[in-house]
């Protein structure tokens, strides 16, 4: 029958203390580095796996993290999820995902349902909706840990992970102008939400450099994030009525991107759109739009760099003070 490889049969072999291993495979910091290689590939090679069980029950924790974000099937946020789990499975933790779906109500719902279920700590890209932050500001004070990445809020201090959203955005804008498109508008997320007023501010940025006129009648915004269509319809509408005619749109989100590529289809050929560049992991906008110019996010390494942070606030043995807000650069990809 076979039996599953244990911490005090890895100590046993490599005639060290279990201490000493369980320390090296929870990447202790405690422990040299020639000694936890030889921990973890004589782990590796014998095929060990952490006992969840048994960890919890040692050591009072569940060796579980919670996800909340709004879209699974959005491409930014299923690759960063990709990155949260490379780096949570690795470590020993099991990683439990759920959707917001830009809804504040069901935000509110996961986030208390994942703290239910004894999570060690939560990883949250917020929701549009959400303009009270209550729910996780009393979490958060009962000595939860968070790490907020992509959408984040300053409620209280904290490590974040975003990327550098007001250059990402210009260069988007930058693009369009370079191709020598002059009125060009921006479709914004919701107005409360961190990236959209970044966001924004690198679309004025571009403008201004080539001495553009901004007004905030070129800005529509859309304060359910995209997940009601009809609010996209409404922006593109608008757009479409303006006096003088829209060469090209800035759009802050993926979402928002295949919404407002949507609502022109409904309105005219793809030949008489206007040329659009926006935020967006998706490799099939293109595909609708063949002039897209997507900002690329690294949302993979976003997802690595959030759980790494997470991890080390479960596991550290004393208070932390000092907190990294680390920022990522964007890529622009045209067709």
């Amino acid at each position: 029958m076979y039996k599953p490889i244990t911490i005090k049969d890895i100590a046993r072999a490599l005639a060290i203390s279990p201490s000493t291993v369980s320390r090296a495979l929870s990447d202790s910091y405690e422990i040299n580095e020639l000694t936890k290689k030889r921990i973890l590939d004589y782990a590796e090679e014998h095929k060990y796996k952490r006992n969840p069980i048994a960890s919890s029950l040692r050591h009072g924790r569940s060796y579980s993290i919670g996800v909340v974000v709004c879209e699974v099937a959005n491409s930014f946020f299923s690759q960063a999820i990709n990155g949260i789990e490379s780096v949570a499975y690795a470590k020993g933790y099991h990683v439990i995902i759920s959707q917001s779906h830009d809804a504040y109500e069901r935000e509110v719902m996961n986030i208390q349902h994942l703290a239910n279920r004894s999570v060690d700590g939560l990883l949250i890209s917020m929701s549009a909706e959400t303009t009270d932050f209550s729910h996780i500001v009393d979490l958060h004070g009962r000595g939860l840990p968070f790490v907020f990445f992509d959408r984040i809020i300053n409620e209280f201090e904290t490590h974040t992970v975003t990327v550098n959203n007001r250059e990402g955005a210009r260069k988007a804008t930058q693009s369009l102008i370079d191709k020598g498109f002059r009125h060009i508008v921006h479709l914004a997320n919701a107005p409360h939400l961190s990236i959209t007023a970044e966001r924004l501010e690198g679309f004025k940025d571009a403008l201004r450099d080539n001495q553009l006129p901004y007004t905030d009648s070129l800005v529509r915004y859309c304060h359910h994030g995209g997940r009601l269509q009809e609010e996209i319809e409404d922006a593109v509408a608008y757009y479409a009525n303006l006096d003088q005619k829209v060469d090209a749109i800035f759009v802050a989100s993926d979402r928002l991107s295949m919404g407002c590529i949507q609502a022109y289809h409904q309105l005219q050929p793809v030949a008489q759109h206007p040329a659009i560049a926006g935020f967006s992991n998706s490799d099939s906008l293109n595909m609708l739009q063949p002039d897209f110019t997507c900002v690329r996010q690294p949302a993979f390494e976003m997802g690595r760099a959030a759980t790494e942070k997470l991890i080390q606030l479960i596991e550290s043995r004393y208070p932390v003070y000092h907190f990294e807000n680390i920022v990522l650069e964007t890529e622009i990809i045209t067709h």
